[in-house]
């Protein structure tokens, strides 16, 4: 029964370096997009936004995953890779978009989240963004 409960205390653990990594993930988006990220996906139905946003949590959700599995089995120590892969993950693919935003006719963050279709662009980024997380997850692992 022990086992079993420890267990829970770091699945909670690591479920909330988790959660927070996505708050993490999120601001990061709200940083590099005009307007407020909230209202231009629940309000507006902004699918430019939500793309980047859902994007960004799912490479996010492989580098916790990755870090998690590839973790010592002390939980200190896994819950700190845990943490530090992931805001490697949020610095890299935040420089990954302002890297594109300098090759980018206009403001990248601005054409990426006007209208309600997802501008061209809008696939470059989440592409970028998967293959940051990718090399993270290769590096981790």
């Amino acid at each position: 029964m022990h086992d079993v409960l420890r267990e829970i205390g770091a699945t909670v653990a690591y479920g909330l370096v988790g959660i927070g990594l996505m708050a993490l993930s999120y601001l990061a988006v709200e940083m590099t997009t005009p307007g407020r990220l909230g209202r231009q996906i629940w309000e507006e139905r902004n699918r430019g936004a939500a793309l980047l946003l859902s994007v960004r949590l799912l490479g996010m959700g492989a580098i916790v995953t990755v870090a998690i599995a590839t973790s010592d089995d002390a939980l200190g120590a896994g819950l700190a890779d845990t943490a530090i892969f992931g805001v490697l993950g949020v610095l890299l693919t935040v420089l990954a978009f302002y890297l594109l935003d300098l090759v980018t006719p206009g403001r990248l963050g601005a054409i990426l989240v006007d209208g309600s279709s997802v501008h061209p662009a809008g696939w470059v980024v989440a592409a970028a963004d998967l293959a940051v997380s990718g090399v993270i997850c290769g590096a981790v692992s």
